[in-house]
């Protein structure tokens, strides 16, 4: 009987800076669109898996400086505390930029498992930061976000990278 050998990763084509641009103010301009027929609790951070996903595959584009800069146009975007999101955004891009490889060992299952703690610190990051300007505990509901921003990383991973996947050779049969 004979193993078959793992299938070898496929070698992605580099992307351009113009298409993370895209996606990351596709991904501002979702989260600052008004949810109000969905729970607000249960409402993903596209802004934050966006981010978290170019700081996971391209590191050397995407760090903490433009998590910043994103952070402070999310707290004028839901005038939060100015800074709250910013503090948050470069926490998870310093996690994601620490924890890169290891993400990436895994498949998309196994990346949802190590995405969601990273989320989930960028979370308790606002709501501590909320909580020492003042604001009241929002409640437990306020978590189900880290969910569904966890679940939805495998989607994600998949669009962003279809543009990157290598044409089929036309001379190949």
């Amino acid at each position: 009987m004979a193993v078959s050998a793992p299938r070898a990763a496929e070698l992605l084509r580099p992307v351009g800076p113009g298409f993370i641009t895209l996606t990351l103010i596709g991904a501002l301009l979702l989260t600052l669109l008004p949810w109000s027929g969905m729970g607000l609790a249960a409402r993903p951070d596209f802004m934050a898996v966006a981010l978290l996903y170019w700081c996971v595959r391209e590191p050397r584009r995407v760090g903490i400086g433009i998590a910043w800069g994103l952070g402070l146009l999310m707290d004028v975007g839901h005038a939060t505390l100015f800074g709250q999101n910013a503090l948050a955004y470069a926490v998870l891009a310093f996690l994601g930029l620490t924890w890169r490889r290891r993400i990436l060992m895994f498949g998309p299952g196994g990346q949802v498992l190590h995405v969601a703690p990273i989320l989930l610190a960028q979370q308790l990051v606002c709501l501590l930061v909320a909580l020492a300007g003042g604001a009241p505990f929002p409640g437990w509901s306020l978590f189900l976000s880290v969910l569904t921003s966890a679940l939805l990383w495998p989607v994600t991973s998949l669009l962003f990278s279809l543009p990157q996947k290598p044409r089929p050779d036309p001379d190949a049969l």
